[in-house]
């Protein structure tokens, strides 16, 4: 692998998204609006069907690019399922919350090596900050519904806000051992329920904030269940739900939870706020909060978000 820095390698550069299915992907959309407000013309960006048998094959070009149309320096991958664990042996290092979830979502060069993050995380924090939660670990227990890959990285993100006691609410409580694990890595107590049981634990317990990493419809059968998850009326606090999924919007999860008072976030905020750490990485640039607000920004437009005025809070610092 070259070891020239980014902006001086040849100008034949290319990022994708790699995954299956990828059609339906709003990455190309969110990094290409990037990289021309960044001024970064030679940087092109693609959707790339991929499965794990496809691997290695991509991977020997990230290491040994030609600089040509077929085989182009590779500023970065953008990684979907099902290869999110599949691509870690092809990194040479691992930034901590990779290490810690178990799974990558950004991989790119640094030089001779290939390095692999996981973006996701702090894009779930900023998508709650976003909508405004102001965390209250003292006060609070936050809910994650479901087990997954994508609830390995909630529960991340909620350590990372200070959260030390966290609920988890899923179908399938003998299959949350890496969840467990994560858990017991980080210092994170948590209560295992039943996913049947969450509308009537959000009544009494009042969880907040609440993430969601269940598919698209997953909840629809129970969600409208939730007829008090803000509590009594004209309280102080909303409780704020970060639904990942995002297609359709709103789902009827977030209808719900809308309807008896909480504030509700989509996913999108969550892919925006990944993409953006994901453009800094693939670019190597550190930008000024003006400059980055005004990317943040550029990204928001290319995906129908409202714009902002200001950067959460751990992008402003």
């Amino acid at each position: 692998m070259p070891t020239e820095s980014y902006r001086e390698a040849p100008s034949m550069r290319r990022a994708y998204v790699l995954g299956h299915p990828i059609d339906h992907s709003l990455s190309p959309a969110l990094h290409r609006a990037a990289y021309a407000y960044l001024g970064e013309a030679n940087l092109g960006y693609d959707r790339r069907d991929t499965l794990p048998d496809d691997l290695p094959t991509i991977m020997h070009r990230v290491r040994h690019p030609k600089g040509t149309e077929d085989a182009p320096y590779i500023a970065g991958l953008s990684v979907t399922m099902p290869l999110k664990t599949a691509v870690i042996k092809y990194c040479d290092e691992l930034s901590e919350t990779a290490r810690v979830t178990g799974a990558v979502n950004t991989v790119y060069p640094r030089g001779e090596k290939v390095l692999g993050d996981n973006t996701d995380v702090i894009g779930i924090v900023n998508a709650l900050l976003h909508a405004g939660l102001e965390p209250h670990p003292e006060r609070d227990e936050p809910a994650v519904i479901g087990g997954g890959a994508t609830a390995i990285s909630a529960l991340t993100a909620l350590h990372q806000l200070g959260y030390r006691c966290v609920s988890v609410y899923a179908r399938s409580l003998h299959k949350l051992g890496d969840l467990q694990a994560v858990a017991e890595h980080l210092g994170v107590q948590l209560s295992i329920v039943a996913l049947a049981e969450f509308p009537a634990e959000q009544k009494a317990r009042r969880h907040n904030p609440v993430i969601s990493t269940l598919p698209a419809r997953a909840a629809d059968d129970w969600a409208p269940q939730l007829t008090d998850p803000a509590g009594a009326p004209g309280a102080a606090v909303r409780p704020v739900l970060l639904d990942v999924a995002y297609n359709p919007w709103p789902s009827v999860l977030a209808s719900a939870w809308e309807a008896s008072g909480g504030a509700v976030v989509s996913g999108l905020e969550m892919l925006l706020y990944q993409a953006v750490e994901q453009v800094l990485l693939f670019t190597d640039r550190t930008l000024q909060p003006a400059e980055l607000l005004g990317l943040i920004n550029a990204m928001c437009e290319a995906v129908g978000l409202p714009s902002r005025e200001h950067l959460p809070a751990p992008l402003a610092e």
